[in-house]
């Protein structure tokens, strides 16, 4: 299997916020420049010499960077990584940190998607959870986007938030609506150590959400998207037709990707790895010459079987049992053989000619499913 997608990773922000546990530094006085610098060196080794399908640069957030980094960060994509035709190239982009100087910027670099961190169109819950803007920001992101262009973009909207009612939920898909976002992507709040919400939640000042409330949030969710044309192609992803987000389906159909920037993980000739997190050490490293993988793990044939289940199962498609066939050389029946039939049992897995998927009732109890296909390490396959 050859890599076909790169995640590339800018860990600078101008807010942190209270939920992220993501590899990232405030951008006041830091080198951002030398990282840069590090970032294209580490690049320019990896000689990337097949065009790839799919290029995802996250963060942090790229749009911190002035106007003159970002073009610099595009260039760097420009000279040495070469793209297919029709490549998926998406960027991470916050309201609050949008120009046309950067939007235009990447238009002309080959940028066809945009990620954008709106999370919520209320001020009030931008503000609980230590987001950098407001509604009108939000509003003026996407605004902002279909003038310089992009007609492909998604929008991260979460639920589960602390204070936040139904009715809060329902007017920021109204207002997605309204302004017929073509991708959502909604995740619930998850308390992450590493995070002052998790300061909080070991204080006693923040109290896990109600899990009854945020199934609600989810089943709205769902009923919004299939009356306003935007279909869930995977659990948390609802999408237009053909505005999926390719690079993503990378991760879920168990593809291999090159990670790229301090933190960064990656899947290359079946070894998982993730780089040097700590900004000055990952340039450090590679102004050295060392390595910049702090650990890596060559993942066995079983854990690929496994992954293939478990991550392609949040796929509303499914797994595809003729791949899984060509990959492992057996049935995923087979494989599996003694989880599969208590789940079609139970109503949670459902089968076409050439496709395994979660049932409704399967994707409300997704991870105790994922946990079915995890196989003993002992296992003679």
């Amino acid at each position: 299997m050859t890599a076909t997608s790169a995640y590339i990773h800018i860990p600078f922000c101008r807010q942190i916020c209270f939920y992220c546990d993501f590899n990232k530094f405030l951008i006041d006085r830091q080198p951002v420049d030398e990282y840069l610098d590090a970032l294209e060196e580490e690049i320019r080794l990896a000689e990337i010499s097949v065009p790839l399908d799919s290029i995802y640069i996250g963060g942090g957030t790229p749009t911190a960077l002035n106007e003159k980094q970002v073009i610099r960060m595009l260039e760097i994509v420009d000279r040495h990584i070469p793209l297919s035709d029709g490549a998926e190239y998406t960027v991470e982009v916050n309201p609050g940190e949008i120009t046309m100087g950067k939007l235009d910027a990447m238009r002309q670099s080959g940028v066809n998607r945009l990620s954008i961190g709106v999370q919520s169109f209320e001020t009030r819950l931008l503000e609980s959870i230590g987001r950098g803007h407001g509604r009108e920001d939000a509003v003026d992101a996407i605004k902002m986007a279909e003038k310089a262009g992009f007609e492909n973009y998604s929008i991260d909207l979460m639920f589960g938030l602390p204070g936040q009612t139904m009715e809060d939920f329902q007017a920021a898909l109204d207002m997605a609506v309204q302004l017929n976002v073509p991708h959502i992507s909604a995740y619930s709040l998850k308390i992450e150590e590493k995070t002052m919400f998790h300061n909080w939640y070991k204080q006693g000042r923040l109290a896990p959400f109600p899990e009854d409330t945020e199934a609600d949030m989810y089943d709205l969710l769902l009923d919004y998207g299939s009356r306003h044309g935007l279909y869930p192609y995977e659990i948390s992803n609802l999408a237009a037709k053909g505005h999926e987000s390719f690079h993503n389906c990378v991760y879920w159909k168990n593809e291999e990707y090159y990670g790229f920037g301090a933190g960064a993980h990656g899947y290359v000739n079946g070894i998982r790895y993730a780089n040097i997190a700590p900004l000055t050490h990952y340039i450090k490293a590679v102004e050295q010459g060392e390595t910049l993988i702090k650990e890596e793990t060559r993942v066995s044939r079983i854990e690929k079987m496994e992954e293939e289940m478990f991550l392609g199962l949040r796929m509303y498609d499914g797994v595809n049992k003729s791949r899984f066939k060509e990959r492992y050389g057996m049935e995923y029946k087979e494989v599996f053989a003694a989880a599969v039939p208590e789940l079609f049992e139970r109503g949670l897995l459902e089968e076409s000619e050439d496709r395994v998927r979660l049932t409704p009732q399967g994707r409300l109890l997704g991870n105790e499913v994922f946990e079915k296909f995890l196989l003993e390490k002992d296992n003679a396959f």
